[in-house]
């Protein structure tokens, strides 16, 4: 028993001091997660610069942006390394908001047809 309260003793003490002094990460992620942003940033030009037209134009860039942003927030804010709970308090909402901004895009070309339909065939 008491080598239990000692372990938790320690491993509380090394959590304090790992906390005091901060994350320290190895500066190789960072400089790959650079060249990563480097490669989809020239990925996302080459998009314009063959001329892409389209669906698949925009498929593309949408996702080299939704790429791009989600290693900025995963490691330069270090959400990676963050507990699950603060992870999906941040990111739930956003995205959230984003499958209710659709289904209100879809409402709305549907609203928009059926009043085509309906008003439009009592004006003839």
């Amino acid at each position: 028993m008491a080598h239990a309260q000692g372990q938790q003793h320690a491993h509380a003490q090394g959590q304090q001091h790992a906390h005091a002094q901060g994350q320290q990460h190895p500066i190789g992620i960072y400089l790959k997660i650079w060249g990563l942003l480097f490669v989809l940033s020239t990925a996302s030009y080459l998009v314009d610069y063959f001329h892409f037209q389209g669906y698949l134009r925009w498929s593309l860039i949408i996702v080299f942006m939704f790429l791009k942003a989600g290693l900025i927030i995963a490691v330069f804010m270090h959400m990676i390394w963050e507990r699950l709970a603060l992870v999906y308090a941040i990111l739930v909402p956003p995205l959230l908001l984003m499958v209710l901004l659709g289904i209100g895009a879809l409402e709305a070309d549907y609203t928009f047809f059926t009043r085509g339909v309906f008003f439009v065939k009592s004006l003839f």
